[in-house]
């Protein structure tokens, strides 16, 4: 009797768990069908942000984690010595910046079998800045992973011996290359930017410490995706800066004291873009023309309205990493990766009165565009490797006419992904991502190649090279490497 009941109890027993559970799955599969059916009806990405090419982790922020930068940070003495040679190329892109060289010496176009002599190698830290030279030294903007530091290095232009070296202590994680700027120069000073947006002025000679600025601590500059691509400039000794913050836009710093000079507004709230400040004389006027995140702008650099804005006009570009160039007097050619292409401006003026507009926009497809290095002007043409959107011609070197139509292009087979490229005596220097160095004569109308070889083992070699008397200075990822160009003289018969 008692087993009857238990066995009835038990019975019972499961039919109340199984009304539980079936209503516990009943009401957890309709809370779920509702909680879909909201999901479905929202947008996907509201909450997503998009990835930019390159961002390659990085933090969102390295602010939090480090105090105010002591610019003025450590000197440390080495054992090279000034060299006398011949030869200067004290900016970004060059003493005029035309990335040409225009000094008087004659250059080899090629070597025969064991390339060029390799003068001196050093290892540098990881990233794409380019040297400049001035009275014998080679100066390079790089960082010191190991002691978290950027670092201005000071070589001999005649072995690389390094004869000092001052750094300040800023952390930065890697970020598809660090240090990426380069250092202008004059007799007296030295003016640097560094990845994150610190200015700093030096003693040319000794390296001693001037004075600094933290754009993003006194301006409110935003950093641009893979840190600062801006070269700094100097003219009458005062360094012009693109600060782009929410006030101003550029301004000019006084080398000798560090006082600001001038400042042009930031009315539109353009932000830094890695491209660089270009000094130009358009219709008679000197003026600096930059192209931010949002537009591009002549500044005045003369007469009574010093600093204003003569001329702007938006651009939507999500990445602009190549400089403005001049085409002519009154025309400036302005190009970017990334699918945006390139577009021509007009200058024009009415007196005091200047105004721009976009003659012509073409896809990176339809002209020449380029993705990082900047177009070189040169005989009424223009010449760039194509970014990798440009279709067939994707890392061709081409030269194009200023009515939008290609003379010539490097074909299929000469191909040079983001390398860099300069002009002097006549012919291009161009090295691409692996280290391999091209050489054309610029005087032929076809695609003509002189020689072509190895300088370098390493890969991304995209730092702006640099040309001093005879001398060739390149780098990759890792290494900064001078190299001898000289024409020689024929042997006696």
């Amino acid at each position: 009797m008692l087993a009857k009941m238990d066995t009835a109890a038990l019975a019972s027993n499961r039919k109340a768990n199984f009304a539980a559970v079936g209503g516990a799955a009943l009401f957890f599969t309709i809370a779920g069908i509702a909680a879909l059916s909201v999901w479905l009806g929202q947008n996907p990405t509201w909450a997503m942000k998009a990835c930019e090419p390159g961002e390659d982790g990085r933090p969102a922020s390295l602010d939090a984690q480090e105090a105010p930068t002591q610019l003025a940070g450590t000197f440390l003495a080495m054992d090279g010595t000034r060299s006398d040679l011949p030869g200067h190329w004290p900016q970004f892109r060059g003493a005029d910046s035309t990335n040409i060289y225009k000094g008087p010496e004659k250059l080899a176009g090629s070597w025969g079998e064991k390339g060029p002599q390799v003068l001196w190698s050093v290892a540098v830290g990881e990233g794409f800045a380019g040297p400049s030279v001035l009275n014998g030294c080679a100066y390079l903007m790089d960082y010191d992973e190991e002691k978290r530091a950027d670092v201005l290095r000071c070589f001999s232009l005649k072995d690389g011996r390094e004869l000092w070296r001052r750094s300040y202590a800023v952390m930065i994680k890697r970020n598809h290359g660090m240090s990426r700027t380069i250092p202008a120069l004059t007799e007296k000073y030295i003016i640097t930017m560094g990845p994150r947006c610190h200015v700093v002025c030096l003693d040319t000679a000794t390296g001693d410490y001037r004075w600094g600025i933290d754009l993003k601590a006194e301006y409110g500059t935003e950093e641009p995706l893979w840190y600062t691509g801006q070269c700094p400039i100097i003219v009458d000794n005062k360094a012009i800066l693109a600060p782009a913050g929410p006030e101003v836009f550029m301004m000019a710093v006084d080398c000798e004291t560090g006082s600001v000079v001038w400042k042009t507004p930031n009315p539109h709230g353009w932000n830094m873009s890695h491209s660089s400040i270009m000094p130009m004389t358009l219709l008679g006027k000197k003026m600096y023309v930059y192209c931010a995140l949002g537009g591009i702008a002549g500044v005045s650099a003369e007469g009574d309205d010093l600093g204003t804005t003569l001329w702007e006009l938006p651009w939507d570009a999500k990445v602009v990493a190549p400089s403005p160039v001049q085409i002519s007097e009154d025309h400036i050619y302005m190009t970017a990766g990334y699918g945006k292409g390139s577009m021509m401006l007009q200058i024009s003026r009415d007196q005091n009165a200047f105004s721009a507009k976009v003659l012509s926009e073409t896809a990176p497809s339809e002209g020449l565009a380029c993705e990082q290095q900047t177009p070189i002007v040169a005989n009424g043409l223009m010449y760039g490797i194509m970014p990798k959107d440009a279709g067939a011609l994707k890392g061709q070197f081409v030269c194009y006419r200023p009515d939008g139509t290609m003379a010539w292009s490097s074909g299929q087979d000469n191909r040079f992904g983001l390398g860099p490229f300069l002009l002097a005596d006549d012919k291009f220097y161009i090295l691409d991502d692996d280290g391999v160095l091209t050489v054309l004569d610029a005087q032929k109308d076809t695609y003509t190649q002189l020689s072509r070889m190895r300088v370098l083992e390493g890969h991304d070699a995209w730092g702006p090279m640099a040309v001093a008397g005879t001398r060739l200075l390149l780098r990759d990822m890792h290494n900064l490497v001078c190299i001898e160009i000289g024409a020689q003289e024929p042997a006696n018969a």
